[in-house]
């Protein structure tokens, strides 16, 4: 992975973030639009699978804006990749560990976990692809 792969991937992400987040947001491409809450009680189903809420829409939008604005440099992109990774792999742990009950404050299903859990690996796995291609200094250059 290369200085300018690491950059594009952070890009990536970042659009696919924003696009998760924008996408939660349009009646008819999320179904039951009419039943999305602000945070837990959220019905709202992106595609038809996905559980969403304002608030989970909300954390997508501001995860592809960091994306985009952190892709302008390659230890920022690293960084908003692992970092990114890390919080979508906590997002899946605690959308399993609360499952369907009130503490479910992001509104998440079995869906959208797998969402989380997939994106993360991908982000991470990006980021350490990085950073063992060009451990030390050689990174920055």
């Amino acid at each position: 992975m290369t200085r300018d792969h690491v950059r594009s991937a952070a890009m990536g992400m970042g659009v696919v973030f924003l696009l998760v987040g924008i996408l939660g947001m349009i009646p008819g491409i999320t179904t039951q639009y009419g039943g999305m809450a602000f945070a837990s009680g959220s019905e709202a189903l992106l595609f038809g699978a996905f559980q969403v809420s304002v608030l989970l829409n909300l954390v997508y939008l501001a995860m592809g804006a960091a994306g985009i604005w952190m892709s302008r440099g390659i230890m920022s992109a690293r960084n908003f990749l692992m970092g990114s990774g890390v919080v979508l792999l906590v997002m899946w742990l605690y959308g399993v560990i609360v499952g369907d009950s009130v503490a479910n404050v992001l509104s998440t299903n079995a869906s959208t976990n797998w969402l989380n859990l997939i994106l993360g690996i991908i982000a991470v796995g990006l980021g350490v692809a990085y950073a063992m291609r060009h451990r030390g200094g050689d990174a920055v250059r």
